[in-house]
């Protein structure tokens, strides 16, 4: 897995035709044998508790693996879906483009989490996926996944759970641009992010931030402006230490109660 951040811990919140001049060539399938069943992040993407032949099963789903480079698509929206998208290592964003041409921002995606889900319901993506940095991923024909769901029942458990989670991670974010005020925005997404990352085995304080200010505005609902005075604030009350895209949390707690502040008796 590339480094998210600086400081590891121990050892240790969606959217196929895919363009060829922008994703390398599959890899040759017996190079990927070993695909799911030794591979360090299958507790994240995949279920738990298979056995050897469940899961060689599922590591026969996995067609190829595809490298990203920065910058480029993944996926657009409009194209036709075929696939999920398990991700190996990198970091994705999710967009789609306003009413005045602007990008915006629909969610941020790290190694072990799926990303294609959108296409699913009218068999054609309804936003673009860009890699935030060289990434590389799993390639699920989804008619395989649906195949193997009727013999495997613990992995059409596991897609409804992955499906749900995005649905919970929408309403996440409608309250988030609705309720919270600006603070409490980039308190949220700075503890959602630091989380994630932990579960990967990185630090639960440090991190380096993939995305730019103006990516983080995009998908929080702020100005660039505000997002570069909130950390500022954030710094100033020793809450954060900042220095460029490597954030390190001081004071979790602070944060904490930013996004749900005690009440007083």
């Amino acid at each position: 897995m590339q480094d998210h951040t600086t400081s590891k811990s121990g050892e240790g919140h969606a959217s196929i035709a895919i363009h060829t001049e922008h994703i390398a060539v599959n890899m040759h399938p017996k190079a990927i044998k070993v695909a799911c069943s030794n591979c360090n992040l299958r507790e994240l993407c995949m279920p738990l508790g298979l056995s050897p032949s469940e899961l060689e099963k599922i590591d026969d789903v996995v067609a190829s693996r595809r490298k990203v480079k920065r910058g480029t698509v993944l996926f657009r929206n409009g194209e036709k879906f075929t696939s999920l998208y398990a991700i190996r290592t990198g970091f994705f964003k999710t967009c789609i483009a306003s009413e005045d041409g602007r990008d915006q921002v629909t969610g941020f995606q790290m190694a072990g989490e799926i990303v294609g889900l959108d296409g699913i319901v009218n068999d054609h993506h309804t936003c673009d996926a860009v890699a935030l940095e060289d990434a590389e991923v799993c390639v699920m024909p989804f008619d395989r996944i649906e195949e193997l769901s009727r013999e495997v029942t613990s992995l059409q458990r596991h897609v409804h759970k992955i499906m749900s989670r995005e649905i919970v991670r929408e309403n996440g974010v409608m309250l988030l641009l609705g309720s919270m005020r600006a603070e409490e925005r980039l308190a949220a997404f700075l503890l959602n992010l630091v989380q994630r990352l932990h579960a990967r085995g990185f630090s639960q304080s440090e991190l380096v931030l993939r995305m730019t200010r103006e990516e983080i505005g995009s998908y929080l609902g702020l100005k660039l402006e505000t997002v570069s005075r909130t950390f500022s604030k954030f710094v100033e009350d020793g809450i954060v230490e900042v220095k460029q895209r490597h954030v390190r949390i001081v004071n979790t707690e602070a944060l904490k109660d930013i996004v749900n502040p005690k009440v007083c008796n």
